[in-house]
């Protein structure tokens, strides 16, 4: 191993506070090697806490897991949330996954803003009450970080802002057991965000069933089927206000896919889709 015991520790609470993916561009190595360096140090399994084990991101024994796909806050639509209540009444999940993108922060995008849209401290203060009512209702889940969500981070990649000035993202939204992740693999399934193409394709190309977000259009189930195996490839579409200016870019496209989904034993996918 390359590295000191110390620094694969330094390396792992960074992963902890902002993901693996900026932790490689921090420290200026690949993302390979920030998972060497948390294998590394990975404790037995009998010493594991309960928060090692989520920090692993590997969960199996039979799960109900609620999935919330992209939020976009403050530009969430408000039906949503009740929406997405129910559906957790009905199936008594055990796991959350918020898909990602759980902020928008158009004030900071790469894109062109709306010059009559929010300031920056006006729209994270309003993102940030917005999410108060899903983290008293979901206090422990994980977020597979989204593009949106990262977005200041990469700001500071480009300004060259040491780490050390950059809050981790559940330190800033206020979501202290909310755990922020790449990727989660629940009962054999992996959630992630999904910018790198559809459920579909992601599945097939992983040999592995794949929940997935980002595509606020898209909502299915598409199971790949072959002599030894079957694999699905889950779209849960997206809770965003259509109407809001931050996605003005989209109105000239399809309407969003609202809804949410819900995953059994990593056997069982089910789309349930909010009555518009």
């Amino acid at each position: 191993m390359p590295y000191s015991t110390k620094k694969c520790e330094q390396i792992r609470k960074r992963v902890d506070e902002i993901g693996i993916y900026e932790t490689a561009l921090e420290y200026g190595i690949s993302m390979e090697s920030v998972k060497r360096a948390m294998r590394y140090i990975k404790p037995k399994k009998e010493d594991e806490s309960a928060f090692e084990r989520k920090r692993n991101c590997v969960l199996n024994g039979g799960n109900t897991v609620l999935v919330i796909g992209d939020l976009h806050s403050p530009f969430d639509l408000e039906e949503y949330f009740g929406f997405v209540c129910d559906v957790a009444d009905e199936y008594k999940p055990n796991q959350v996954v918020f898909i990602g993108d759980v902020v928008d922060n158009h004030y900071s995008s790469y894109h062109e803003t709306d010059p009559d849209g929010m300031g920056g401290r006006d729209e994270l203060d309003l993102a940030v009450d917005r999410l108060k009512r899903w983290y008293m209702r979901f206090p422990e889940a994980y977020v597979t970080i989204g593009n949106h969500d990262r977005m200041v981070m990469r700001k500071s990649q480009t300004s060259h802002i040491p780490r050390r000035w950059i809050k981790s993202y559940a330190e800033v939204l206020e979501t202290d057991n909310w755990y922020f992740t790449d990727r989660v693999d629940i009962d054999g399934v992996q959630y992630i965000h999904g910018e790198a193409g559809t459920a579909r394709t992601k599945c097939k190309m992983d040999m592995m069933s794949t929940v997935q977000g980002h595509l606020h259009t898209q909502a299915y189930v598409d199971w790949q089927v072959g002599r030894k195996f079957k694999v699905f490839g889950m779209q849960v579409g997206c809770g965003i206000d259509f109407n809001s200016y931050a996605m003005a870019y989209a109105k000239s496209g399809k309407k969003p896919a609202i809804g949410c989904g819900v995953v059994i034993d990593g056997e069982v996918a089910i789309n349930r889709m909010m009555k518009l």
